[in-house]
């Protein structure tokens, strides 16, 4: 008997052919990394056989896991990960954004100038920027002014690109290098502070009150796990909604479709440029409100915000199986990476290892996933 099955239409298929998930690749080397760092916590004699994420001697919140250093690994990547899935679907297309970072650095500043409050301990604002006519706006004129400038520089990127035809990197570069400029220039160099109670708690208020998993108790609920964590939570609610955005509708199919091969999706109908617009506006409307949501946090906003952090994002993008020639990769995928991306970082600062270390290995294993994309498209193509 042959060793086929009968598809739809009567195709026919190799069970040889099927394809293990890549998310569920990422998945695994997660768990690996994880594995790795726990034994090193047992076999190292400085450490005293401690353990990473998990904690044996005290039943903290009804759970032996670590709560806190979960809630610092999935913090210190969440604003980072927003900025990643808007890189992840401009990655997809076949391009590349170099100016997240520098985005988040003029929109966190030029924001955060809308949100001060005009009066601290009762004195004037001593970081005023404007008059007293930008004081204590409703928290919707901060808000709009953040995520505009995003939109604003990433449809720039995407107008420069889709009709200029010149090369992502070129012009996503331009970008990086003005909005940083603007972004010293706009307060000449000084920080930006003292923003109002209702800016500052988009970050740091209590959101999660009601909400509950019931993962391990039935205690066990939101709140315990994101307290004080918002960016945590607008990082899974928006990698949710861009799943079933480039899973299910008709922007996600024309993403990959420009990536995967961009004449075939012209010649199908696709307004490649509108979309390659629209792609890029969406990444830069993330960035900006990266840029308020990191500005909240620390209650400040300072030219030098988001440096390297488009770095950062494609690092993420790419560790979770985004090729960066086009029209493969997924927003799980990059939510993967960026865990993997804070395991690495939480676990070299459990390990008590100098922090020039993690940078090492984080361009060793962007490196290595690069290496792996490229094998594992050779690999498939030589089973088609």
């Amino acid at each position: 008997m042959a060793d086929t099955s009968h598809g739809t239409g009567g195709l026919t298929f190799h069970k040889s052919k099927r394809v293990w998930p890549n998310e569920m690749n990422i998945f695994v080397a997660l768990i690996l990394i994880i594995l790795i760092f726990e034994a090193l916590g047992q076999l190292l004699p400085y450490m005293k056989g401690q353990s990473m994420l998990f904690d044996f001697n005290t039943r903290r919140d009804d759970t032996i896991l670590n709560m806190a250093r979960i809630k610092i690994i999935i913090l210190q990547v969440s604003i980072i990960g927003i900025i990643a899935l808007g890189v992840t679907q401009v990655i997809i297309t076949g391009g590349i954004d170099l100016s997240s970072g520098s985005v988040v650095g003029a929109a966190a500043m030029i924001a955060m100038s809308f949100a001060q409050t005009e009066l601290v301990n009762g004195n004037p604002n001593p970081k005023a920027i404007f008059g007293n006519w930008a004081m204590d706006l409703p928290i919707i004129v901060p808000l709009l002014i953040g995520l505009g400038c995003g939109l604003i520089a990433g449809a720039v990127n995407g107008l420069l690109i889709a009709y200029t035809r010149i090369p992502p990197f070129i012009a996503t570069l331009g970008m990086m290098v003005s909005l940083r400029g603007v972004a010293k220039w706009w307060s000449r160099g000084n920080p930006i502070s003292f923003p109002t109670e209702e800016y500052a708690d988009i970050s740091n208020g209590n959101i999660v009150d009601s909400l509950t998993f019931g993962l391990f108790s039935d205690s066990w609920t939101m709140t315990q796990l994101f307290d004080g964590q918002n960016p945590a939570i607008y990082f899974l609610l928006l990698a949710v909604l861009f799943h079933f955005v480039m899973k299910y509708t008709v922007y996600g199919k024309h993403t990959y479709a420009i990536g995967s091969n961009e004449d075939a999706a012209r010649m199908s109908g696709i307004n490649v440029s509108g979309q390659k617009v629209l792609v890029y506006a969406i990444a830069g409307t993330l960035a900006g409100f990266a840029a308020i949501l990191l500005t909240s946090r620390n209650v400040t906003a300072q030219a030098g915000m988001g440096f390297v952090y488009e770095l950062d994002a494609i690092a993420m993008a790419v560790i979770g199986g985004v090729s960066l020639t086009g029209g493969r990769g997924s927003i799980i995928g990059t939510v993967l990476g960026a865990l993997i991306f804070g395991v690495i970082i939480s676990g070299f600062t459990y390990l008590k290892l100098d922090a020039f270390y993690q940078e090492m290995v984080k361009g060793a294993i962007i490196v290595a996933a690069v290496v792996l994309d490229q094998w594992r498209q050779q690999r498939s193509a030589a089973k088609a």
